[in-house]
């Protein structure tokens, strides 16, 4: 039986799920949910998921939702081995500890800056949001002190998780400044050169940061001219 995944590719989490997997090679079917059309609080989907939230996995008669999650399921029920998901207690709570921080610290950034410029149409966001997205960028740089991947020597499924929220807080909000953060800026990179990296998740975060440059035109602009006259210069080159 297909795996069915509902949500938008504009959804970081939604993303995160795309990534798993095509990381472990799954067939599966997307289903988009309009939620400006309130498609997520039609009956049929809150039956299964009572939340109406996405990304929403339905495999078979079990539906599970929440990113962190489905993802985590993904691998212990369909991959060969724990790689991405290590069952061993202390790299395995290394890695949850790297979601929790997705879903506590980075997400919840976000969430308050979509709702800023898309709920209240704020038309300038508060320098106060954006310096703590620079807080979260400080620490995810130590996580990655002596390691490749932010849970270790190995992509896991943290990596996953924290790239389609960081990447679009890159895109929308906050340029990761690859002087002051070398180490995330070679991992985004890294993990910017997987196979499928661009589909599953560049393709949905580049749709939502031209949703986000319509509504703050001035100031997406302003965040970006340094980022520009780095690419322009070769100064953000990895």
């Amino acid at each position: 039986m297909v795996l069915i995944l509902f949500g938008t590719e504009l959804s970081p989490p939604v993303r995160a799920v795309l990534l798993t997997l095509r990381a472990l090679g799954l067939e599966h079917e997307f289903r988009p949910v309009d939620l400006l059309a309130g498609e997520h609080l039609e009956a049929d989907y809150v039956r299964k998921n009572p939340q109406h939230t996405v990304p929403l996995l339905e495999d078979g008669e079990a539906y599970i939702w929440d990113s962190h999650a489905i993802i985590g399921y993904l691998v212990q029920k369909y991959a060969t081995d724990d790689a991405l998901y290590p069952r061993e207690p202390l790299p395995r709570a290394i890695v949850d500890q790297r979601l929790h921080f997705e879903s506590g610290v980075l997400f919840v950034s976000f969430k308050e800056l979509q709702r800023l410029l898309f709920q209240e149409h704020a038309t300038e966001l508060p320098k106060q949001r954006i310096a703590q997205l620079h807080e979260s960028y400080a620490l995810l740089e130590q996580f990655l002190a002596g390691h490749a991947y932010l849970a270790g020597e190995q992509l896991t499924i943290a990596d996953f998780s924290i790239v389609a929220t960081l990447s679009t807080l890159d895109l929308c909000y906050a340029p990761l400044d690859p002087q002051k953060y070398p180490k995330l800026s070679a991992w985004l990179a890294r993990i910017s050169a997987l196979p499928y990296y661009e589909q599953a998740n560049l393709q949905g975060a580049r749709r939502l940061a031209d949703l986000v440059r319509a509504k703050l035109p001035k100031q997406f602009d302003k965040l970006w001219q340094k980022a520009f006259e780095d690419i322009k210069s070769g100064a953000g080159k990895q």
